[in-house]
């Protein structure tokens, strides 16, 4: 190695890497000197202890091979939310899962995001990682909301409800204006007991959620600067200025934790319902890996943050241009203050309402694919991260909660990576499009591992119809994007699976997803997933990565109302599916 790749070592950047394809790709040295501009300043926090003794594995469940039904929680359709799924449909549609054998109902990431920029829709985009998107909440069930026609909104709700895509704006408008009416009822009149609730969950939030709702008061003071332009004074202030501000606008303060508040016990409903159902799992939920940089997450913990550096991947068969996420990673330098106290404050957020987590990208625990801003998702560099002592606090946490953690570990795996993130008790991400041999078969479902999720697919890919028509790659041809597969190779792999879900699968088509359910139910993993997505036949994807507006990601509703769900046949069959092959309550 020169002088610069030296010192770049030192500080945790790797020098180059290999592609999916074996090709070694050496990193540029002006992406070198920017990643070293950027980690240099950091503070190397000491080495934590106990990293060096025996891994705690992480909680683990009950040992049942389980099913469970995937959603995208905001694409939910029914004849009583307000154009966008919430926790209301979310426990129906768990009543209705658990009496068909359902273990689980996996959601996407349920973070804050930001109202007022509604459009801005992606949940893997998070204002905060630590509270919820307040769109989630089921404003006619809040006790102090007067009622959808004294607050004047059932025009706006009726729209929104008719809209053929999500109506961000729409749904934001007409919920914030619900929740402000429902907040004002509230300080004007609470009851003891809900007045005596809401000051306990302000007391358990503590600071965070002190910084959340100034954050929020301030930047629609100063939008639409970023926080890093803001007055000095609240770039980057103290808790004892905050609390300030907050006696100075307690209304404006107080409404955002009234939100947040009221958010967290609908969803905690949700959580006691799916006891109370016997789900052994129950809500299985999504950790995005980073933060928006101009979020509160990145305003409250700069110290426990990278500033000028973005999160991504190097180019792949299925995005040939690499991928830059803008999101802002944990700073692996300084992660490891108090004992990893920002990482375990995630995590407990994250696990809070969950009886399992799938932590997005987990590659990133080992060492996340960097970009300096301003320069192309070519030119990034891997940084490594304290990898078995980010497992160890997560292996704890998780066993605080007794919540099962899902590592989604594809892409480029290092050597070794899945043996140690398995010896700490995290389970493995399957993916049964990519579940293939050399040859291009499919393998055989007892090649799976026992310590996993099972799926078909995820939300970056097709779904199982668009993926068995082809309709991907003639939406990738469209807007102008490299599918990274021929028809040719897809009409083989097309026969490939039709084949294994024949063979074991004979008595669903081989075009059916319940054919997919009962060969992912012949697995040791112990958990397997089907997206409602496709029980229902849909065609789009629900993501393409490398898009903004050429295609509706994030938006599609799903075609059948919740309440019409229990009686879908596609629902059925996958049910059957899963208990005729040893899976169910």
């Amino acid at each position: 190695m020169n002088e610069i790749e030296v010192a770049a070592d030192k500080l945790g950047i790797e020098p180059g890497y290999y592609d999916v394809f074996g090709h070694w790709h050496a990193v540029s040295p002006e992406t070198l000197r920017r990643l070293m501009t950027a980690l240099a300043g950091a503070q190397a926090a000491p080495a934590p202890p106990g990293v060096d003794a025996a891994p705690v594995r992480a909680f683990q469940g009950d040992g049942r091979r389980v099913w469970g039904l995937a959603v995208q929680l905001y694409a939910l359709r029914s004849c009583r939310n307000w154009g966008h799924g919430d926790f209301g449909d979310l426990n129906r549609l768990m009543t209705l899962a658990a009496a068909r054998g359902a273990s689980a109902v996996g959601l996407n990431p349920l973070h804050a995001l930001f109202p007022d920029r509604a459009g801005q829709a992606s949940p893997y985009a998070p204002n905060s990682r630590l509270f919820l998107n307040v769109l989630y909440i089921d404003v006619a069930a809040i006790p102090e909301f007067p009622g959808v026609e004294a607050a004047g909104l059932a025009g706006d709700i009726a729209a929104a409800r008719a809209a053929a895509l999500i109506d961000y704006p729409a749904v934001a408008g007409a919920k914030l204006a619900g929740l402000r009416a429902a907040y004002a009822a509230f300080d004007s009149a609470a009851a003891p007991a809900r007045r005596a609730d809401f000051e306990a969950y302000r007391a358990e939030q503590g600071d965070g959620l002190l910084r959340l709702a100034c954050f929020e008061v301030l930047r629609m003071r100063h939008a639409p600067l970023p926080w890093p332009q803001w007055p000095e004074p609240w770039r980057q202030p103290d808790s004892a200025t905050l609390l300030g501000l907050r006696a100075d606008h307690r209304a404006e303060c107080e409404f955002q934790e009234f939100m947040q508040w009221v958010a967290a016990r609908q969803l905690q409903a949700c959580k006691d319902e799916s006891h109370r159902l016997g789900m052994s799992i129950g809500l299985y939920t999504d950790l995005a890996v980073g933060i928006d940089p101009h979020g509160a997450d990145a305003w409250s913990r700069q110290d426990a943050v990278l500033a000028g550096l973005s999160i991504g991947a190097p180019p792949d068969e299925f995005n040939t241009g690499g991928q830059d996420w803008g999101l802002a990673p944990f700073n692996p330098h300084t992660l490891a203050i108090n004992d990893f106290e920002p990482l375990r404050q995630l995590m407990r957020a994250a696990m809070s309402h969950a009886g399992a987590v799938r932590m997005d990208h987990v590659l990133g625990l080992n060492r996340m694919y960097l970009i300096p801003r301003g320069l192309s998702a070519r030119e990034g560099a891997y940084v490594r991260y304290p990898f078995e002592a980010v497992l160890r606090v997560i292996a704890e946490e998780s066993n605080r909660a007794r919540c099962i953690v899902i590592g989604e570990d594809l892409g480029t795996v290092p050597d070794g990576f899945r043996e140690t993130m398995a010896r700490w008790g995290l389970w493995t991400y399957r993916v049964m499009l990519f579940e293939r041999e050399h040859d291009g078969r499919f393998r055989q479902p007892e090649t799976y591992p026992a310590e996993a999720l099972a799926t078909f697919n995820t939300h970056d890919l097709p779904t199982f119809r668009g993926w068995f028509i082809g309709d991907d790659l003639a939406t990738r041809h469209t807007i102008g994007i490299d599918p990274g597969e021929t028809e040719e190779a897809r009409a083989h792999a097309r026969e490939t699976l039709r084949w294994i879900l024949t063979e074991r699968a004979p008595s669903y088509a081989p075009d059916d997803i319940a054919a997919v359910a009962a060969v992912l139910a012949q697995t040791p993993s112990r958990l397997v997933t089907v997206g409602l997505d496709d029980i229902l036949d849909v065609v789009e994807q629900i993501n393409i990565p490398g898009t903004v507006d050429e295609h509706p990601n994030w938006r599609r509703k799903l075609p059948v109302d919740v309440e019409d769900l229990g009686s879908h046949p596609g629902l059925q069959r996958v049910a059957q599916a899963f208990a005729e092959n040893g899976r169910g309550q």
